[in-house]
């Protein structure tokens, strides 16, 4: 009996694990930028709702949240820098190996938490607060499909755009890649990271905006998945 493995996932459909992140891509996007998940900051809703019992709905948190920062929590918790808080956060889910976490910082975050009830981002999923301005950003670059896919996108299907905002087809959850049809941009999330991958090609003017609508840097050829132990 042979072994079943699965042939290369399509890159312009998938996350690299490890490593340099515009390596992984070459040939196919020339700039990742990397979208900071937003602290989520309960309104409307009480912070105790957050938990397995009563975890409020996306719709929920859209209406009963507000986005707080990296840079605001940065000037709260008097970490150092954005790398500082994003090994803190892998940390705190033990998400990182043991000989590079920071839990002095993990501390720092969790501390926060508790003390402003503002709730750290969530890991290795496209965010509630991000999940509709992502969409409706992609659909203003005159997109009105995507494609969906698993993992390693050996499942994928196409959704138009309207449907997944406004809920009646299934939501975007988990982990998965969410690709354009003409395979020039990709949102995609790595399994222990508190950030999204944008991904797309010279050509494509989404370079040009997505710095001034999402907390974020481009990749440079530096860059790694684990980009906090590699600051750049």
């Amino acid at each position: 009996m042979y072994d079943r493995i699965l042939p290369p996932s399509d890159l312009y459909a998938s996350c690299p694990q490890d490593g340099l992140i515009l390596e992984y891509y070459a040939g196919i996007f020339e700039w990742v930028y990397i979208i900071l998940n937003p602290f989520i900051k309960p309104v409307q809703l009480s912070f105790e709702q957050f938990n397995e019992e009563s975890y409020p709905t996306r719709k929920e948190i859209q209406i009963g949240c507000e986005t707080v920062s990296w840079s605001q929590v940065l000037y709260y918790t008097k970490l150092n820098n954005i790398s500082t808080i994003d090994i803190g956060l892998r940390t705190s889910i033990r998400g990182i190996n043991k000989q590079f976490e920071d839990n002095e910082s993990a501390k720092k975050l969790l501390e926060f938490e508790a003390k402003e009830h503002i709730l750290l981002p969530p890991e290795g999923e496209h965010p509630d607060l991000l999940h509709d301005l992502v969409l409706n950003w992609i659909k203003g670059l005159g997109y009105k499909w995507v494609w969906v896919g698993d993992e390693c996108c050996t499942e994928r299907k196409l959704y138009w755009i309207d449907d997944l905002l406004d809920e009646t087809v299934p939501t975007i959850t988990g982990h998965v890649n969410v690709f354009t049809p003409d395979k020039k941009l990709l949102w995609t999330v790595h399994w222990d990271s508190h950030c999204t991958f944008l991904c797309g090609t010279l050509d494509h003017p989404a370079k040009n905006s997505v710095g001034n609508e999402f907390e974020g840097f481009f990749c440079s050829e530096r860059t790694q998945v684990y980009w906090g132990l590699h600051p750049t």
